[in-house]
């Protein structure tokens, strides 16, 4: 086998990304990706990004003059849906922003359907989400969604309201077939062995259509394991999820019997990096290289007890599936290609992007587009935006640990920021998180294109968490 080592600490972000609004790739995009791996940019390793981006950074106070986002000149934001904020249904918003997604709502409102990350032991529904005890998964349960309607003319919320309950870990998703509504996936496979009413590790769906809590249904053909982001692709339906399980996380598909009706069933199948059994995509990669991909069905998706045998990954890996570290967040490509990331992956374990091209066999190739030499560049990207303007924005998770600062954010160690990228292939820094250290989290834009909304994901804290509405001057650069 070819040797794919590489100096990945003398790698750049890579060249020209153009990409289309509403969180799809178009075909220009993928023939520019080779581009992308072919004329990677040599950088200094201890800068934070050489892109020109939108210009200097600084200190930018929200509407109620509060410091909370470091910003370019000229760009504004409001912020909302603080944890604890009394909702138009009368409970209070939960804790835990997490994944996010924005579509058209009534009254030329933006509708935003967003989880919750709650991780809250078996009973304890503090700062969870509670709603109607008729529509709770589990009654033991304290994770779901809220949906939001917001005016973007008066920036403010029209209504807000729990729109399903009883989940557990609610982390990321992605829209499904038809933009019918957001699958949200649960990133835990915790049971009545940990002392909750039901099992858990499965994807729910939440219709864009919905303006109340609705029975939450565990979709068990989509797979029981940590899911952390999930996309179906907009021709052949096909959902394509990622496992957020340490070392041990694969790249799954769903092959849904009715793409509109995830209840009906389908396979579900893993991929496998072709004549190679367990394909370790961590380490020694190089940008550039088409890995030929193959699908190993999962005979039980739903498996009980989990173990070291019987679980997914386990089941896939048996078969030669190939092993990524920590993939996160996934978005899907107009002709059926989709961008995944993995978040510690990489020589340096600081991130990668890798790109799925299906063919008409079934089949199709990985490749590996980008990877973070080190912190400064890009720490841990979580969940990910493609933007209006031929961009493509990062959510860091600054899972790493590695004590880093930022003159912006005095006070803060392990920073997390917003990363952007270029057309010319180059990092930057769109904004800093410079009130706690929290993750970004949900970056997506709205319909038209005009409004970036991302979460601070907070803590079990009054006021941690919020939803952030930044708008500006996008078409400067390539947001």
């Amino acid at each position: 086998m070819e040797d794919t080592r590489v100096n990945i600490q003398r790698r750049s972000f890579l060249r020209r990304t153009t990409l289309y609004a509403g969180g799809i790739v178009s075909a220009a995009t993928l023939q520019a990706w080779g581009e992308h791996c072919a004329y990677a940019k040599e950088h200094q390793s201890g800068d934070r990004g050489t892109g020109k981006g939108y210009g200097e950074l600084k200190p930018t106070a929200d509407q109620n003059g509060q410091n909370i986002l470091a910003l370019p000149g000229d760009f504004r934001y409001t912020t909302f849906s603080r944890t604890g904020d009394l909702m138009s249904d009368g409970f209070a918003t939960p804790a835990f922003h997490d994944g996010m997604s924005a579509f058209h709502g009534p009254g030329g409102t933006i509708r935003l359907i967003r989880n919750h990350e709650i991780r809250n032991p078996a009973r304890d529904f503090a700062f969870g989400v509670a709603g109607p005890a008729a529509t709770r998964y589990d009654a033991l349960a304290g994770g779901g969604c809220t949906t939001v309607d917001y005016d973007p003319e008066h920036s403010r919320i029209v209504r807000d309201f729990i729109s399903i309950n009883g989940t557990l870990v609610n982390c990321s998703g992605g829209r499904a077939y038809n933009d019918i509504g957001w699958i949200t996936s649960e990133e835990i496979i915790s049971g009545p062995e940990s002392g909750y009413g039901k099992k858990h590790g499965y994807n729910f769906l939440v219709r864009a259509e919905s303006n109340a809590p609705e029975p939450a249904v565990a979709l068990t053909a989509m797979g029981r394991f940590a899911h952390e982001a999930a996309v179906a692709d907009s021709v052949s339906g096909i959902v394509y999820q990622t496992e957020d399980s340490g070392s041990n996380s694969g790249l799954y598909r769903f092959l849904p019997n009715d793409p509109e009706k995830l209840v009906a069933g389908g396979v579900l199948q893993m991929a496998k990096i072709r004549g190679v059994n367990g394909f370790d995509t961590s380490a020694r990669q190089t940008p550039g290289v088409e890995l030929a991909v193959e699908w190993v069905t999962i005979d039980d998706a739903d498996p009980d007890p989990i173990s070291s045998s019987t679980s997914c990954f386990a089941q896939g890996f048996a078969k030669g599936g190939a092993r990524w570290t920590r993939l996160e967040g996934i978005v899907r490509g107009e002709d059926g290609r989709i961008f995944f990331v993995s978040t510690s992956g990489g020589n340096a374990a600081r991130g990668q992007l890798w790109q799925y091209a299906p063919d008409s066999s079934g089949g199709g190739y990985v490749v590996l587009v980008f990877e973070s030499p080190n912190s400064r560049v890009l720490d841990s990207p979580d969940n990910l935006c493609v933007t209006p303007r031929g961009g493509i924005l990062f959510c860091e998770d600054d899972a790493s640990g590695d004590g880093d600062t930022h003159s912006l954010a005095p006070g803060i160690t392990d920073v997390n920021r917003l990363a952007g990228l270029g057309r010319n292939g180059e990092p930057f820094e769109f904004a800093v998180n410079i009130f706690n250290s929290s993750e970004f989290a949900g970056a997506c834009f709205s319909p038209d294109g005009e409004t970036l909304f991302v979460n601070i994901q907070g803590e079990n804290s009054i006021a941690s968490g919020m939803t952030c509405a930044i708008t500006g001057p996008w078409r400067r650069g390539v947001l």
